[in-house]
């Protein structure tokens, strides 16, 4: 029988062995409770800036309805008729086009670059109706991707327009207001208003007025003595 010899032993590792020893957790444990603390405070920031927002519209909103009280009857009338006439489809919001004609109905022949800030400043963007978004044509690539990232059309709701026109009207000069008046008299801008004006107005006032009282009123306001009322002597009898 062949004898039996030992198998000779393995040497020790010279290194203590990691096997089954658990991750140290106290890195994650610390991250997560940094995350947790900046999503806190982002939200804290997000809620005070809507809390301002709101105090903010708050104010404007009061300031609005301050300033239209204390317009007259006539010049809210006037408001409201100005955004009636060039909001063409009556959805209560006009564009860019449609506010241009309505401001200079009332007097403010603004530029393009005010009419623009003004809709940047109070607009809000135009809603995708439902049939112009359905009956588009699904399409793919860069060409779908520019179209849908169009600068949206900007429109103005009657409230916005109501109370811009109102702090507009109230800041204007009296004396602005009674030359565009006068205007509206001097036809063919001569720079006096005849006996011709006055009968031509009275007509389409619908004003039953006799010749003599039209030429009466002429001779009461004619301070030169040229058989007409000038800029100046109109302005002299609105301002008395």
């Amino acid at each position: 029988m062949a004898s039996s010899s030992a198998h000779p032993s393995f040497p020790s590792r010279p290194y203590p062995s990691t096997l089954g020893k658990l991750p140290d957790r106290t890195v994650g444990t610390a991250f997560g409770s940094a995350s947790t603390t900046q999503a806190h405070r982002e939200a804290q920031r997000l809620e005070r800036e809507r809390e301002r927002a709101e105090r903010e519209r708050i104010e404007r909103e009061g300031q609005n309805q301050a300033a239209l009280a204390e317009l007259t009857e006539e010049q809210r009338e006037e408001i409201n008729e100005a955004f009636g006439l060039f909001d063409l489809d009556k959805d209560k919001r006009i564009d860019y086009h449609e506010l241009k004609v309505a401001m200079k109905a009332l007097g403010f022949d603004l530029p393009k670059s005010e009419i623009l800030a003004i809709l940047q400043t109070h607009g809000v963007p135009a809603s995708v109706t439902p049939s112009s978004s359905s009956s588009a044509p699904a399409t793919s690539g860069p060409k779908s991707q520019s179209h849908q990232t169009r600068p949206t059309r900007l429109l103005l709701s009657l409230a916005s327009f109501q109370a811009i026109m109102s702090q507009r009207i109230l800041a204007r000069d009296p004396r602005d207001e009674i030359l565009r008046a006068f205007e509206l008299f001097d036809e063919g801008g001569k720079g006096k208003v005849t006996l011709q004006d006055l009968r031509r107005v009275a007509r389409e006032l619908g004003e039953g007025l006799e010749e003599e009282e039209l030429v009466a009123m002429i001779e009461e306001f004619d301070l030169d003595g040229d058989g007409a009322i000038s800029r100046e002597e109109f302005v002299d009898i609105c301002l008395q």
